[in-house]
């Protein structure tokens, strides 16, 4: 299990999260469970709806879109980013390869955090906002 300040780290280095300040950290760690999961846990479905934000904590995941590896996550990458903000179908298919521990935050928690925190909108709108313009750079021309 990570320490409190070691999962409070890992959130701080989340784009979507970086702005916010250590008190708004503190609250997204309260809310966000700790998860270990085994090899080849599939955590994320393209296709399907997705209500839950991921940091990967220990081990490795691979990205698959449409059955192709588009990429592999190691500790600290996050993803499931766009489904926490709009509850709509993941984009990409994401598995565990071993065994993970992975922080959860899931979309009612990340609702109750901005009816808390209601400054942090715009923070977290320049978040995605940037994070859409990485992952498709060729669709923003």
């Amino acid at each position: 299990m990570a320490s409190r300040d070691q999962k409070l780290e890992m959130l701080r280095r989340v784009p979507l999260f970086a702005r916010l300040s250590p008190r708004q950290i503190q609250r997204i760690g309260a809310l966000a469970d700790e998860v270990d999961v085994p090899d080849g846990k599939v955590l994320t479905r393209e296709g399907a709806s997705g209500q839950e934000f991921f940091v990967l904590v220990d081990g490795q995941a691979r990205v698959e879109r449409a059955g192709k590896l588009v990429g592999k996550l190691s500790p600290g990458d996050f993803f499931g980013e766009i489904a926490l903000i709009d509850g709509g179908p993941r984009t990409a298919t994401v598995q565990a390869e071993g065994a993970a521990r992975l922080l959860v935050l899931n979309r009612p928690q990340f609702l109750s955090l901005l009816r808390e925190f209601q400054d942090i909108h715009i923070e977290i709108l320049e978040a995605l906002a940037h994070r859409v313009r990485q992952l498709l750079p060729e669709a923003l021309h």
